[in-house]
C-alpha cells in the first residue's frame, strides 16, 4: 500500500472539497438538523453531478468503476463537511447489489442510483447492537412467489430520504437479504432524535409483501453478504470520522494561535501543545488505518481484521481529539450555538455505529486467539475462516 496520495486521488479530494467548502456551509448543516429529509436536493444533486453517486458501481449501470479508496476520499472530505448527504448509505446498498443482486434487479436499480434519482440505504441493527447473525430477529417468511417480513429495524441511515433498503431478514435456518420499497404497505419509518441530529430512523414490517425478484443472494445464506457489506460501511464510516475530526482539529489549531492568556497564545503553552500534537498523531494513525482496510478490500485481500482495527482505533483516539478541541476552546465549545459542535456531536455519534471499541477488539482477539496453530499479525485470515469465527 502507498500511503501517500497519486495524483488523481489528490484531484478527487481537491475537488470534492472545493464543491463542499462552496456549497455546504454550517448553517445548511444546522438547517439540515431540522428538516424532515435530512439532506439537501441541491448538494445532493451536486453530488451526483460530480459522480459521487455511482463512483464504484459497474460501467453498465452507469457508474465509474472507481475504487473504495476513492470513494473513501470523497467520504473523507462529507466528513470534515459534516455535510448532509445520505452517500454513505446509498454506496454501501449500491455497492452490495452491484456484487450480490441478479442482472435483473441490477438493471432495474443501480442505473438510477448512478445518476442520484434514486437514493438506497441498509438495515441491519435491531435493539441488539451486536453485528452477528443472532442479533437478527427480524423475520421474512416464504409465501407464494414473495416473502412477508415482520419486525423492524433501528438506526437506519438515511431512511426519510431513501426510496429503498436492503434489509437483513432471518428465513428459517439462516440470513437472507431482501430490497424493500420504502414505500411498500406495512413499511413504517419513525424519524430518531440522535446526538449528531443526523437522518436516522427506526422501520417497522408488519406483513410486508417483498417479491422473490429483490431477493440479493441465496435463501438462508445472506450471512456472508450481509458481513461484508457491514464492513464496508464501517470503514467508509471511519473515513467519514477521520474527515470531521481533521476539521475539528484544525479549528482548535487556530484557535490555540489566537486566543491569549496571561499575555501569550495558549498554543505557546507546553501542556496544550502535547494536546495538539497527540490530536495529529491519532488523527493521521485513523486515516491510516482506515485507508488500509479499503485497500485490501480494492485489492480483493480479506480485510474484516483491518477494518475492525480501524474502528476501534477511531471510536477511541478519534472521540478523544474532539474533546480535546472542546478542552482548548474552553467554554465556548461546550455551546450548542457555537460551530465547534456540529463536528464533536458526529463524531461522538459516528463512534457508537457500527460497532463500538469493545466489539471490535473482541473481533480481533477472535482471530487472534480462536485460530488453531501459530498467530502471526498481518497475516491472512480467509473470509471463510472469518464468517465461521463469526456464527461461532
Amino acid at each position: 500500500m502507498n500511503v501517500l496520495p497519486n495524483e488523481d486521488e489528490r484531484m478527487i479530494g481537491n475537488s470534492a472539497r472545493a464543491m463542499l467548502d462552496a456549497d455546504c456551509p454550517p448553517q445548511l448543516v444546522r438547517e439540515m438538523e431540522k428538516d424532515p429529509l435530512g439532506y439537501s436536493p441541491a448538494l445532493w444533486a451536486s453530488a451526483a453531478e460530480l459522480g459521487w453517486c455511482g463512483m464504484c458501481l459497474p460501467e453498465a449501470y452507469g457508474g465509474a468503476e472507481m475504487e473504495l479508496v476513492q470513494l473513501g476520499i470523497v467520504l473523507r472530505e462529507v466528513g470534515r463537511a459534516v455535510a448532509p448527504l445520505p452517500l454513505l448509505a446509498s454506496s454501501v446498498a449500491a455497492i452490495t447489489l452491484a456484487r450480490h443482486a441478479d442482472d435483473a434487479l441490477k438493471s432495474d436499480i443501480l442505473p438510477g442510483v448512478a445518476t442520484g434519482e434514486t437514493i438506497l440505504t441498509f438495515a441491519f441493527q435491531e435493539n441488539d447492537a451486536r453485528l452477528h447473525p443472532d442479533a437478527v430477529k427480524l423475520t421474512a417468511r416464504a409465501d407464494g412467489d414473495g416473502f412477508v417480513l415482520n419486525g423492524a429495524k433501528m438506526f437506519v441511515d438515511s431512511a426519510a430520504s431513501a426510496h429503498a433498503v436492503l434489509v437483513v431478514a432471518r428465513t428459517g435456518s439462516g440470513l437472507s437479504l431482501f430490497l424493500v420499497d420504502l414505500d411498500a404497505p406495512g413499511v413504517t419509518r419513525t424519524p430518531l432524535v440522535t446526538l449528531a441530529k443526523d437522518s436516522q430512523s427506526a422501520l417497522s414490517f408488519d406483513d410486508v409483501r417483498v417479491p422473490r425478484a429483490r431477493l440479493v443472494g441465496p435463501v438462508d445464506g445472506g450471512w456472508p453478504i450481509a458481513s461484508d457489506m457491514l464492513d464496508l460501511a464501517t470503514a467508509l464510516l471511519c473515513a467519514q470520522m477521520v474527515g470531521a475530526t481533521r476539521r475539528d482539529i484544525e479549528m482548535a489549531f487556530e484557535y490555540a494561535k489566537l486566543r491569549e492568556a496571561f499575555g501569550r497564545p495558549i498554543g505557546s503553552f507546553q501542556a496544550l501543545q502535547h494536546m495538539c500534537a497527540d490530536m495529529q498523531i491519532w488523527t493521521d494513525g485513523g486515516e491510516m488505518l482506515t485507508f488500509e482496510a479499503l485497500w485490501k478490500m480494492d485489492q480483493g485481500l480479506p480485510a474484516w481484521v483491518e477494518v475492525s482495527q480501524a474502528k476501534a482505533f477511531c471510536n477511541e483516539r478519534l472521540l478523544a481529539a474532539a474533546r480535546h478541541s472542546q478542552s482548548i476552546h474552553g467554554g465556548i465549545g461546550f455551546m450548542m450555538e457555537f460551530d465547534l459542535h456540529l463536528w464533536y456531536r458526529r463524531i461522538a455519534a459516528w463512534a457508537m455505529r457500527l460497532g463500538t471499541s469493545f466489539e471490535h477488539r473482541a473481533r480481533i482477539a477472535q482471530a487472534l486467539i480462536d485460530q488453531p496453530g501459530n498467530v502471526r499479525l498481518g497475516d491472512a485470515v480467509t473470509d471463510r475462516e472469518w464468517h465461521q469465527i463469526a456464527v461461532a
